[in-house]
């Protein structure tokens, strides 16, 4: 089994792109997917009826699909129709797509429990929808909704895992290679799975501190 390791860790060059490929596609993806979310999560709060039942079918419906699934129907259905994009692009644009949905809907439940005095309150100063949501709405929703942020973010990492099956070269993807190629099955993928906790472990930790600042905020 020490022989075995050795033969892993012998090849860390790959299991360092893969690292890096994995850690960039989730940043990059959970950044976007946030930006979006934030955005989506306007218009599902929004005063006109239509809007917010347009835009909550969109991320209902968006919930629904397995990650997995989506990402194939990314890849395999969109050339059908003439539209070609890279395996990145897809692995990108896949995972910003389905977390935009999750986090939109964890922003939406978390605005919506927050006291409605604070809004009429804001209002009753001058401030307007925008300066309203940036000021007074946004800095609440997201320290409320953090935990939950967290754990999808770290859902976020693990389904990147399964982007091995339209050929993005990340952490997964770099670990099968090895195994297949030097039949240490167990060795790799132990040592990915530790590199996976690592990255878990560092979102985690973010977390725990936002929590903190929070706490710090209720309590002042």
């Amino acid at each position: 089994m020490t022989r075995n390791f050795e033969i892993v860790l012998s090849k860390w060059p790959m299991l360092l792109t893969g690292l890096f490929n994995t850690v960039w596609l989730c940043a990059v993806a959970a950044t976007l997917s946030l930006v979006l979310a934030t955005v989506l999560t306007l218009v599902m709060m929004h005063h006109n009826l239509l809007l917010r039942r347009a835009a909550q079918a969109a991320v209902d419906t968006l919930r629904c699909i397995p990650f997995l699934m989506l990402a194939y129907l990314t890849y395999y259905c969109l050339p059908e129709i003439g539209i070609r994009l890279s395996d990145w692009t897809v692995g990108l644009l896949t995972l910003i797509v389905y977390n935009t949905a999750y986090f939109a809907e964890i922003l939406r439940g978390a605005w919506a429990h927050l006291p409605h005095e604070q809004e009429e309150a804001g209002r009753a100063f001058g401030y307007t929808r925008s300066k309203l949501f940036l000021r007074i709405i946004a800095p609440q929703v997201f320290l409320a909704a953090a935990p939950v942020l967290g754990n999808q973010m770290i859902i976020l990492i693990k389904d990147s895992a399964f982007l091995m099956v339209i050929t993005v070269p990340e952490l997964t993807y770099m670990a099968n290679k090895i195994q297949s190629t030097y039949f240490v099955v167990f060795e790799t993928f132990a040592v990915a799975i530790l590199l996976y906790w690592l990255l878990c472990t560092v979102v985690e930790a973010g977390v725990r501190r936002l929590e903190r600042v929070a706490s710090v905020r209720r309590d002042a």
